[in-house]
């Protein structure tokens, strides 16, 4: 018999239902000095963390959906966003550049965050009790080493990795575990069972701090760009583009394509790239404006580094 089959229908209604109690959209914890800020995902999330390095004492504003988040932001329900744009494992955050396309806002700041996975559980349960564990796909994903090592625990997807820890806490379920964050566990009194269940330690997520075009500094230190642009479809354009940068001596650092809706094979452009100084960064606009029917400048900033506690392993 499964743990699906083992469980009521009341039960696995509680857990697939959570969705509709994610953070009280918008609603937001204890005031603070900093911004407000919205995040995609519960409190004690990455995002959660993500957006107090950015901004420490931050007041936390978290949505269910991405869309939300830029939602508030554009309505001026929050003073900024913090969003996951890049993991080291599992790549770019796709709907993030769309979203960052769609809406009339800069990139201020980014940051590198180290992800540590941990398996979750209500306190005093101990690892034979687990028989299921919820987490969000990309979690279960970089966690498959240890879950493969206890076969009696189910991978179950989830909306949200601190998501699944408020709802196992909300439920005080013996049996099931979650796998997130650190702050996660702390944020809802959890207990960490067994810590740093990821398959590869080499694991980091880049965020974004964003905040609307009109109201957004540019740091007079800023070493990085990110851009937008489209091509006409014809041969040679988009190594014309790249060449354009390249002539300037920009170092690009990152290109990622995404459809352009209802129009079928033709793309938008996303670049990352290193500039010494603000002069640079505005002649590599100039020029890619030379050879794209489009250009959007997403942002200039500072580019992150790795954790210090990272690199001392």
């Amino acid at each position: 018999m499964s743990v699906l089959e083992m469980q009521s229908p009341a039960e696995m209604s509680l857990w697939y239902g959570a969705r509709r109690l994610a953070a009280g959209e918008g609603a937001t914890d204890a005031p603070a000095n900093g911004m407000r800020v919205a995040i995609q995902g519960e409190y004690g999330s990455f995002s959660h963390e993500a957006a107090l390095k950015l901004n420490a004492g931050a007041s936390i504003a978290p949505y269910s959906l991405s869309a939300d988040v830029f939602a508030a932001l554009d309505a001026g329900k929050v003073e900024a966003a913090v969003i996951p744009i890049e993991n080291s494992l599992a790549g770019s955050v796709l709907e993030h550049f769309d979203l960052l396309l769609k809406h009339d806002v800069r990139v201020e700041r980014e940051a590198l965050l180290r992800i540590r996975h941990n398996l979750i559980t209500v306190p005093g349960v101990t690892i034979d009790q687990i028989d299921r564990v919820f987490s969000h796909p990309v979690a279960l994903a970089q966690c498959r080493r240890f879950l493969a090592a206890h076969p009696q625990m189910e991978s179950l997807a989830f909306y949200d990795t601190a998501g699944s820890v408020k709802q196992l806490m909300e439920l005080r379920d013996t049996h099931a575990g979650a796998i997130a964050s650190r702050g996660a566990a702390a944020f809802y009194g959890a207990q960490i069972l067994e810590a740093s269940i990821e398959d590869n330690p080499e694991n980091y997520t880049r965020f974004f701090l964003v905040r609307r075009a009109a109201e957004a500094t540019q740091d007079p230190e800023a070493n990085k760009i990110s851009i937008a642009f489209s091509v006409e479809n014809r041969p040679g354009t988009l190594v014309a583009a790249l060449n354009a940068l390249s002539a300037l001596g920009t170092n690009l650092t990152k290109i990622e394509s995404r459809p352009v809706q209802g129009r079928p094979w033709e793309y938008v452009f996303y670049v990352d790239c290193q500039i010494r100084n603000a002069a640079e960064g505005s002649a590599a606009v100039a020029a890619l404006g030379e050879h794209c029917a489009m250009v959007k400048e997403l942002g200039r900033y500072q580019e992150a580094q790795r954790p210090v506690e990272a690199q001392q392993g």
